[in-house]
């Protein structure tokens, strides 16, 4: 197995020994575990001249040791050691401290081993012998989480800091607006204050009740300078009559001025001000406005008005209270801009990340959740995940609601194109003040490429296996027929010849025709088109698969339409794919307790991506399958029969279906039956892709 990193494999590669990049790791501290004292010589010097302090151990148990003492940032270790191994070494460092990122290190490349070590919080996997590039890559990966994880960390403490002290200013200013509540009582007492105000010792000479461009001082305690707000009273004519000294500094003198002259928003009568406002309604008035200080400039308030009567029950004086929000708005933006932050960091982490309630309802999900699985709606996470309509009879999330912690798992998901995804998915409590679980986080890593290389690498070292026995037999078998040669050969003798030729010639062909099986895990092959006669190809298949249904008390029956004379395909590769089916359809009849079972294997004209096809639909009335097992069946290595199925035969047919450009549909209901349609194109050459 070639050497290499199989955690982002495709990132642009830096030289970490620059100098510049030196410099920033000499903080870094690396605990090298190999029971091979040269290697942990060399890697040490490696890794010490790429800048970082390292520390080495020769077995897991000097290596936790070296935990509490040389507290390493990141630790190489090799996988196969005596006593305590590298997977149980990764599990004991990420319980002791998960922040501590760990890159396995093996001379055997087992794909097995790379999962588990990925599943235990492993940062990467690396092969011996280690090359220089994979290493310095897989070092300056632990390095950027560590100061990422570090810098989320200060962020995240520096905004608790400034939220704490913002609530505080906050309370502060919640007292102050809680100033307009009062306003209504401080009517009443501004009544009998403008009654003190028409005794002589008041007032100046002037009329009861001011007239326009007439001017009312009020002379008196000054009560209203006591107040940390912006308090002016107007006239019914909508002039200022008087304002306190913080209404003076910051606004301005503007007694004798018109009312909406204080606003910055308003300008004449006809664009009613809070003021002019509850003089028309009679009534007090809230409203979020602007003031205009001395400067021009906006200042943000919360206006409370009351109206104060006269004995006719008119309004005579407005009393108007405004509150400066400015550090209200300021904190508000502030923890706008820390919100979006927050935001843009949660969608841009490389894995599909769902909060979810105890209804399994999507509350909120990451932007690449929302773009693979549940678009705008999010749902139910059974829907998007499993395109299920009930909840999955296995949700660690479920299981983090009932016991508070973090679960682990690996499923098949289906994307909303209809892709299946392999994942390991992780859910983790969220908490609401009192500690109780109110949501479950579930955070899936997509493991699809990982499976994919191990399940091919995996099929075919089944299958050589598997069909190593078979060779030998074949081989012995050909011996045998080159004996028969050979000794007709030298005895003259034709009909010797001719049968050891004979059993030459059949073992040749089913070689070769193992060897194409073969070829089929190996690497792609393109289908050999031919034009088949339909009807001739589906006798040919009832051919095969009636013994073995008869044997098994299951009745078959074809039904064909007419005119559907040739189909271009691989006969002797779609053979194989429709006889798995149908052996298929034949052992879940056999296996149901059901009496009179029947397959039916019919052929008809269809449409395929709105071209002509021909539908291939097999029916039997046997145990049929749950929707689970449907989203699985054609995964490698899944089977419903338990030891007696490989999980083989519907991966293969799967691939001859999809290189012939064809499609297959499936529909079955648990204890009635299951339906299987493969549909092929009718025209396609050689070569052509769907």
């Amino acid at each position: 197995m070639p050497e290499t990193s199989l955690s982002h494999p495709n990132r642009d590669q830096e030289d970490i020994s620059r100098p510049e990049q030196r410099e920033s790791l000499q903080a870094r501290r690396v605990l090298i575990v190999d029971d091979d004292e040269a290697i942990r010589e060399i890697l040490s010097l490696s890794v010490e001249d790429l800048g970082y302090e390292v520390s080495s151990a020769r077995n897991g148990e000097i290596a936790l040791e070296e935990l509490d003492t040389f507290k390493p940032d990141i630790v190489l270790t090799d996988i196969k050691m005596p006593g305590i191994d590298g997977v149980e070494l990764l599990r004991r460092i990420k319980t002791h401290d998960p922040e501590i990122e760990v890159i396995m290190i093996s001379g055997h490349g087992d794909m097995d081993l790379a999962i588990k070590s990925l599943q235990h919080e492993a940062l990467d996997f690396i092969t011996k012998p280690v090359r220089d590039e994979v290493l310095v890559n897989a070092l300056r990966r632990a390095s950027e989480r560590i100061a990422m994880r570090r810098q989320i960390r200060e962020h995240t403490e520096n905004l608790e800091r400034i939220v704490k002290e913002k609530s505080a200013r906050l309370v502060e200013l919640e007292r102050q607006i809680a100033v307009g509540q009062v306003v209504e009582g401080l009517s009443s007492a501004m009544k009998s204050l403008c009654q003190a105000f028409d005794e002589p010792e008041a007032r100046t000479e002037a009329p009861d009740v001011p007239g326009p461009g007439e001017r009312r001082e009020l002379v008196g305690p000054g009560y209203f300078n006591e107040l940390p707000c912006f308090i002016a009273v107007h006239s019914r004519y909508l002039e200022i009559v008087a304002v306190n000294d913080l209404y003076a500094e910051r606004i301005g003198d503007l007694t004798g001025h018109s009312s909406w002259e204080a606003y910055f928003d308003r300008e004449g009568s006809g664009n009613a001000c809070p003021v002019a406002t509850t003089v028309e309604q009679g009534k007090g008035r809230r409203s979020r406005e602007a003031l205009r200080d001395k400067n021009g400039k906006p200042v943000p308030v919360l206006v409370h008005t009351a109206p104060i009567f006269n004995n006719d029950n008119e309004v005579e004086l407005v009393i108007e209270l405004s509150v400066d929000i400015s550090e209200v708005s300021r904190l508000q933006e502030a923890a706008r801009a820390a919100q979006e932050k927050f935001q843009r960091l949660f969608d841009a982490v490389p894995c599909y990340i769902a909060v979810v309630n105890r209804e399994h309802n999507i509350v909120e999900a990451n932007r690449l959740y929302r773009r693979e699985f549940a678009g705008r709606e999010l749902g139910c996470c059974y829907d998007a995940l499993h395109k299920r309509d009930e909840p999955c009879k296995e949700c660690i999330a479920q299981e983090t609601f009932l016991d508070g912690g973090s679960h682990q798992t690996e499923t098949v998901v289906i994307a909303r194109n209809g892709d299946p995804r392999n994942v390991l998915v992780q859910s983790a409590p969220i908490r609401d003040e009192h500690g109780e679980v109110v949501q479950a986080l579930e955070i899936a890593t997509d493991i699809t490429q990982i499976r994919a290389l191990q399940d091919h690498l995996a099929s075919l070292g089944l299958m050589l296996g598997s069909m190593s026995h078979g060779v030998k037999g074949l081989l012995t078998s050909l011996d045998g027929g080159v004996f028969k040669v050979d000794a007709g050969l030298r005895r003259d003798d034709p009909e010797k010849v001719r049968q050891g030729w004979s059993v030459v010639r059949d073992k040749i062909h089913r070689i070769r025709k193992m060897v194409l099986d073969i070829l089929y895990y190996a690497k792609s092959r393109e289908p050999e088109l031919h034009d088949v006669d339909v009807a001739t190809f589906i006798e040919d298949l009832q051919g095969i698969v009636e013994p073995k249904a008869r044997e098994r008390d299951v009745a078959m029956r074809l039904d064909v339409a007419g005119g559907l004379d040739t189909l271009p395909m691989d006969e002797t590769a779609m053979t194989s794919a429709m006889v798995n089916f149908l052996e298929n359809a034949v052992d879940a009849c056999a296996d149901d307790p059901k009496a009179d079972h029947e397959i039916v294997l019919r052929a008809g004209p269809a449409e395929l991506r709105g071209e002509p096809a021909v539908r291939f639909s097999i029916e039997d009335n046997g145990q049929g399958m749950d929707q689970e097992v449907i989203d699985k069946m054609f995964t490698l290595f899944f089977s419903s029969k338990g030891s007696q199925g490989t999980g083989l035969g519907l991966f293969v047919s799967n691939q001859i279906i999809e290189q012939h450009g064809g499609a297959i549909r499936v529909e079955s209901t648990p204890g009635e039956g299951s339906v299987v349609e493969v549909l092929l194109p009718r025209y396609r050459e050689v070569g052509d892709r769907a």
